[in-house]
Parts: C-alpha cells; sequence; structure tokens
C-alpha cells in the first residue's frame, strides 16, 4: 500500500553507493553532476575566472595541475572550480582540508536529497511530531538534510 518509488542507489557492505557521475564542485560549494564523461571546456566556459582541478591531483605544498579544455571529467571523478587568483599558490593544509569540507557538504547533500521535507525543500514537522522529545534527531532547517523517525 502507498506510494513506490525505485532509486538507483545501492548498498552493499554497509556503505552507500551511488551510480558514477563526474562531479564538479563549485567555488559556492555546489555540486554540478554529469552522467556522461563531459570537456572541461563546457565547465570553464560557464565559469570564466576559474580554472578545474581534479582531487587525485592536489598535494599539500604543491601548485594545483590545471585540467587543460580538452581534457574530458571523468565518470565518479570529483573536480573542483578554482579562482585563476589561487592557481599560482601552493596549496596549504588549510586550502585542502576547506576543499575537502566543500566536498563532504556536497556529496552528503546528494546522499539526502531523496529525504527532503517540505514542499520548496525547506523544513516541514509534522504536527505529530514533539521536536523537543527527539534529542539527536534534530531537524535542521534550512538545509537539505532532515533526521527525523517516523513514529508509528
Amino acid at each position: 500500500m502507498g506510494i513506490c518509488s525505485s532509486s538507483q542507489i545501492t548498498r552493499r557492505g554497509g556503505s552507500m553507493k551511488l551510480p558514477p557521475k563526474a562531479m564538479v564542485i563549485g567555488l559556492d560549494g555546489g555540486l554540478q553532476e554529469f552522467k556522461s564523461p563531459i570537456k572541461a571546456c563546457y565547465i570553464l566556459s560557464q565559469n570564466p575566472n576559474c580554472f578545474l582541478c581534479t582531487s587525485e591531483t592536489m598535494f599539500i605544498g604543491s601548485h594545483v595541475p590545471h585540467v587543460t579544455d580538452d581534457e574530458e571529467l571523468q565518470l565518479g571523478q570529483i573536480s573542483f572550480l578554482m579562482p585563476i587568483s589561487k592557481s599560482q599558490t601552493p596549496l596549504s593544509l588549510q586550502d585542502l582540508c576547506a576543499l575537502a569540507i566543500k566536498a563532504s557538504t556536497a556529496l552528503n547533500n546528494l546522499i539526502f536529497r531523496p529525504f527532503l521535507a517540505g514542499p520548496q525543500l525547506g523544513c516541514e514537522v509534522p504536527d505529530r511530531f514533539d521536536v523537543a522529545e527527539m534529542g539527536s534527531q534534530a531537524v535542521e532547517c534550512g538545509s537539505r538534510r532532515t533526521y527525523l523517525d517516523q513514529q508509528s
């Protein structure tokens, strides 16, 4: 009874497995996903003051190699848009940590997207829930996550 839905997210060994996509994390932490390989020039044409780099080529204390315009972003690969002003600056531990946080936040938003509440992806708590008694299962309004265990 009720509504049935299907998803391509699979669970193996306790972890979630998403279908492979090329992913680009923007300056603001937003995530763009592509189901097939895409040329870097497409992304760069929309972001003229930026360069692209991949997560696999980032090392503390070294300059970040740019993805060339004609290079294809591969499925399963995470790329970052970086401001051109950072192109000649060695990557610091703080820079790498900031990028890791951006990636983690973007991927968490991707994973929890099917569980959003509210008509505008906001937060809506039904009357039958007593938020004060929920303890650690807090509702994060305005985010892309809602932790609610519906009680029968």
